[in-house]
């Protein structure tokens, strides 16, 4: 086998979510999420779907579906459902959310998913998102919502070591994140945020594909534009890394 032969691995092999969430609070999570005995579960933006399929795992009773572009993020998903034996009650959609027009849910998780509810630009996405998520679940429903912050106003340095154009009206702090929760609709069951430790374990996770695959790939034709890929994101975290924050707010719609 030559080494132009040989692809790129996937880029979230050392993931378990697509997000910075530790094992143990998906775990608070889902225990939580599945106090209420769901039977309808619906990811937005689900990426591979995994705490989807973790909520189904403790909630033997429910369905979900996951919608989202990634095909190859959905055939992830699919293959974990199959292989935890939850492929009769978990699908996998390739759909905008925007245009995604299943449920209601008794519980809709949309985390880091608040673009893609329309060409609203940042911030004013994030209330276009929540005012969506309102309408797919009744009341007494719940959202997981997870959404990115500023944990202090960045300064113009901080701002052009992250990515390009990142702007400083672009997050908002959290207090203003949940009220803008609040008065779409949610009263705030549970207000939590990833810890640098989570920001850290995901980052490094996410970018050591990217590492380890040209390291061991120099003379692929590829392996110079992965490393360039790698230095650019490294650059941007390390830009924003205590700086950009991550909420994950549990809703009750009202």
């Amino acid at each position: 086998m030559t080494a132009s032969s040989v692809s790129p691995p996937p880029m979230h092999a050392w993931l378990d979510f697509n997000s910075p969430l530790s094992p143990a609070r998906s775990a608070a999570m889902v225990e939580r999420l599945a106090r209420g005995n769901p039977r309808t579960v619906v990811d937005l933006g689900c990426g591979w779907g995994e705490l989807m399929l973790r909520l189904l795992a403790a909630v033997p009773d429910a369905v979900g579906t996951g919608v989202d572009i990634n095909v190859e993020h959905l055939a992830t998903g699919r293959a974990n459902a199959a292989s935890r034996g939850l492929a009769d009650r978990a699908s996998f959609v390739e759909e905008p959310v925007a245009d995604f027009s299943g449920g209601p849910g008794d519980v809709v998780l949309c985390v880091g998913s608040s673009h893609a509810f329309g060409d609203a630009k940042p911030p004013a996405h994030t209330a276009v998102a929540l005012r969506a998520l309102r309408g797919m679940v009744g009341t007494g429903g719940r959202v997981l919502f997870g959404e990115g912050f500023w944990q202090r106003p960045p300064s113009g340095d901080d701002l052009a070591r992250m990515w390009p154009g990142a702007s400083a009206d672009e997050h908002m702090d959290l207090t203003a994140l949940v009220d803008l929760a609040t008065s779409a609709g949610f009263r705030p069951l549970w207000i939590e945020a990833a810890t640098l430790d989570e920001w850290e374990q995901f980052e490094s996770g996410y970018l050591a594909g990217k590492e380890e695959w040209p390291a061991s790939h120099r003379d692929h034709p590829e392996a110079e534009e992965v490393r360039a890929s790698a230095d650019a994101h490294r650059s941007m975290w390390l830009g924003y890394r205590g700086i950009l924050g991550f909420a994950y707010l549990t809703l009750v719609a009202c």
